[in-house]
C-alpha cells in the first residue's frame, strides 16, 4: 500500500491497480475560496499554498474517489470538475448522496454508519465524526470517517474532520487499525470553539492508536494554526515520534 499525502486532507491511496483519491481540494493557491477566518488568523484566500508539482499526474490516474464530507477544503469546484469530466466512481456517506447527485457526480457506493460492506475486494465501514466542540458541530454538518480493510494490506482508518469522541476511541481500541489518518490542524473560526481536535486530544489519539498515525490537514487552509514543526515537537515530548508520520505535501509513504 502506498499513501500519498497531497495537501490538506487530500490523499491518494494506491493498492495494486486501484488509485483511491480522498477528499480532493485541487484548486491552486487562493483558487478554492475566501478565508475561513479574518481576525483570529491571517486572512488569506484558500488554499494558502499550491499543489505539489507532481500531484496532478498522480491524481489523473484516479480510479475511485472517497469523500468524507462536502466542505470546500475537502471537495472544491476544481475537484468537482475533475470527477465529473472523468466520470470517477464516488464512495460517500448516504447523507451526502443527494447533494452530490445534484452536482452530476457518479455515486457508485453509499456508506452507512457502523455498517461494514464490500469495497474494491475488501471491506469499508462508515465511522461517525463530530466536526467541532460544542455548538459549532451542528452547523458544521455531516462528516463520515472510514475504516477499510483489504486482503494482505494494512487496515486503515481515516478519521476525517472530528474531535476525539467515544466513537473515535472505539475504532482505535476495538478495530485496532494499522494506519490512522488524523486531521491535526486545530481548525477554528473567528468565533466558537475549535472545529478539530485540540493538541491535548491529538496527543491522546496518538497514545491510544495501536498503529501508525499520519497527520494531515495542516499548513494549507488559513483557519488551521497548528504547524508541522509544532506537532513534531509535541509528539517528541511524549516520546512517540517513531509512531507518527508528519508528511510534507507530495510525500509518499509505503506500508
Amino acid at each position: 500500500m502506498k499513501i500519498h499525502h497531497i495537501r490538506n486532507a487530500t490523499l491518494v491511496i494506491e493498492i495494486e491497480d486501484k488509485v483511491i483519491l480522498v477528499d480532493p481540494m485541487l484548486g491552486q493557491k487562493g483558487e478554492t475560496g475566501p478565508p475561513f477566518t479574518f481576525f483570529r488568523f491571517k486572512p488569506q484566500r484558500n488554499p494558502t499554498i499550491d499543489l505539489p508539482t507532481a500531484a496532478i499526474e498522480l491524481i489523473s490516474k484516479t480510479t475511485h474517489c472517497l469523500l468524507t464530507h462536502l466542505h470546500p477544503d475537502h471537495l472544491d469546484k476544481k475537484a468537482e470538475h475533475f470527477l465529473r469530466s472523468k466520470n470517477i466512481p464516488i464512495i460517500c456517506s448516504v447523507k451526502d448522496v443527494s447533494a452530490l447527485e445534484k452536482k452530476d457526480l457518479n455515486i457508485s457506493q453509499e456508506i452507512n454508519y457502523w455498517e461494514r460492506v464490500d469495497f474494491l475486494g475488501g471491506k469499508i465501514e462508515g465511522i461517525p465524526a463530530r466536526h467541532g466542540y460544542g455548538f459549532i458541530a451542528k452547523p458544521a454538518g455531516n462528516v463520515m470517517g472510514f475504516y477499510m480493510q483489504f486482503p494482505n494490506q494494512p487496515s486503515i482508518y481515516i478519521s476525517s474532520d472530528t474531535i476525539y469522541t467515544n466513537n473515535v476511541k472505539k475504532v482505535l481500541t476495538e478495530y485496532e487499525p494499522d494506519i490512522n489518518v488524523l486531521a491535526t490542524g486545530s481548525a477554528q473560526f473567528d468565533i466558537f470553539k475549535p472545529l478539530l481536535m485540540t493538541m491535548e486530544d491529538i496527543l491522546q489519539f496518538i497514545k491510544d492508536a495501536p498503529g501508525h498515525v499520519i497527520a494531515n490537514h495542516m499548513e494549507s487552509v488559513n483557519h488551521c494554526p497548528t504547524t508541522r514543526a509544532q506537532l513534531k515537537k509535541e509528539v517528541a515530548n511524549i516520546g512517540l515520534s517513531e509512531k507518527v508520520f508528519i508528511p510534507n505535501d507530495g510525500e509518499c509513504m509505503i506500508f
